[in-house]
C-alpha cells in the first residue's frame, strides 16, 4: 500500500504542485488537509473526484494514517501547526520559512516577528538534499529551503568549499524570478496591470533569503550582495552570480570542481563551458541546471543557475526530502 502523505496550503501554487506530483508518486498519495473554512476551491469537471480531504488536526493525523504532512502555509501557521502533526506521529515538510534560520534571533532579525514555536528548532533539519542529504534521512522535521537560496547555494556550495571565490572582492547574485514565487493571496504588486510589460527589483540588500545562502556557502553577510527581480512570467528562476577566481586558470577548471561535487546527482544538469541554461529548460522539472563563463586574463567568473520556483525551489524538492526521510527512492515522482 502506498503512504498517506497530507498537504496543508493546497490551494496555494507550491501546494498544489505538491498535489500533482503526489498524485503520481508510485509510493504516495495526497490527502488534502483543511485549514481555512473559507477558501474556495477551483471547479472540477464532472466526475473528478480527487484527493481525500480530512481537517489540518492531529486528530485527523491519526485517523487518516498519515505518514508524512506539507505545510505549504504561511509561516505564522506552520508554528502552529508543526508541533501538534509531529505529536500525533506524523513527519513534517514545512515549505514555509518558520523553521530555515534554527534559531528564533535569527527569524526575528530577517522576519520583523518573534518565533511562536522556538522549542522545535532542535528538530528541525534544513535540507538541500545535494547539500544535506544524511542530515534528511529519518528526519522527522525538515526546513525545506527557499527558492533564491536552493539555486545560488548550489551554484555557489561547492566553489566556496573548494576555496576558489576571492571573498575579499565580494559575490553578487542578481536573481530573477517569476510571479508564483510571491504565492497566491492577491496583492497589487503582483497584480496583471504591475506586472506585464514590467520588470522590478525588491528587497535590495535585505531580502529574507539572504541567510540561507550564508548558512549554505559560509559567506559572511559582507561578501554576498543579493538583488531579487520580479519578471512577469508564472514561474522559474534564473540567477546570475558574479566574482573572481584569481587561482582557477579555466573554464574548465571550474566545470570539474562542479563535475566532482554533482557527479551522482540525479536533479543537477551542468552545460559546457560558455553555455548558460534558460528557464524554459527548467521549467515544471526538480532540476538545477548550471552554466559558467570564465575569462582567465582577469579572473572573473560568471555562473548561471536556473530552477523551476514551484517543482525544485518548493514543492519537487520538498518530495525529494519527503523520499530521503521516509527511506524511498530519492527521484520517486520526480
Amino acid at each position: 500500500m502506498n503512504l498517506r502523505a497530507g498537504i496543508v496550503g493546497f490551494r496555494g501554487y507550491s501546494g498544489a504542485e505538491l498535489v500533482r506530483i503526489l498524485e503520481h508518486h508510485p509510493n504516495a498519495e495526497p490527502v488534502l488537509l483543511e485549514h481555512r473554512s473559507d477558501s474556495e476551491d477551483r471547479p472540477l469537471p464532472r466526475g473528478h473526484k480527487g484527493p481525500a480531504r480530512a481537517p489540518a488536526t492531529a486528530e485527523a493525523v491519526k485517523s487518516e494514517g498519515l505518514a508524512v504532512v506539507f505545510l505549504a502555509t504561511p509561516h505564522d501557521v506552520a508554528m502552529q501547526l508543526a508541533g501538534p502533526i509531529l505529536d500525533a506521529g506524523a513527519r513534517v515538510v514545512d515549505l514555509s520559512a518558520a523553521f530555515r534560520l534554527g534559531n528564533g534571533a535569527s527569524y526575528l532579525r530577517w522576519y520583523k516577528e518573534e518565533h511562536t514555536a522556538q522549542h522545535l528548532f532542535a528538530q528541525a533539519v534544513y535540507s538541500i538534499p545535494e547539500l544535506h542529504r544524511d542530515q534528511a534521512r529519518n528526519a522527522r522535521l525538515i526546513a525545506n529551503p527557499g527558492c533564491y537560496p536552493t539555486a545560488a547555494s548550489l551554484a555557489l556550495a561547492p566553489l566556496a568549499r573548494a576555496g576558489v571565490i576571492h571573498r575579499a572582492a565580494g559575490v553578487i547574485c542578481d536573481a530573477k524570478s517569476g510571479v508564483s514565487g510571491a504565492g497566491r493571496k492577491p496583492s497589487l504588486k503582483t497584480s496583471f496591470c504591475e506586472v506585464t510589460e514590467n520588470f522590478s527589483a525588491y528587497s535590495i540588500l535585505d531580502h529574507r533569503h539572504v541567510p540561507e545562502v550564508l548558512m549554505n556557502t559560509g559567506l559572511e553577510e559582507a561578501q554576498f550582495s543579493f538583488t531579487a527581480q520580479l519578471l512577469p512570467t508564472h514561474r522559474g528562476i534564473l540567477e546570475t552570480i558574479y566574482f573572481r577566481a584569481p587561482g582557477i586558470s579555466s573554464a574548465a577548471a571550474l566545470l570539474d570542481i562542479y563535475e566532482q561535487a554533482y557527479a551522482n546527482e540525479p536533479f543537477i544538469r551542468l552545460y559546457d563551458p560558455g553555455k548558460v541554461p534558460d528557464l524554459a529548460a527548467i521549467q515544471r522539472t526538480n532540476f538545477c541546471d548550471i552554466g559558467l563563463k570564465f575569462d582567465p586574463a582577469t579572473g572573473r567568473a560568471v555562473v548561471v543557475a536556473a530552477i523551476d520556483n514551484l517543482v525544485k525551489g518548493a514543492a519537487g524538492q520538498a518530495v525529494q526530502n519527503m523520499n530521503l526521510a521516509l527511506g524511498l527512492p530519492e527521484t520517486a515522482g520526480l
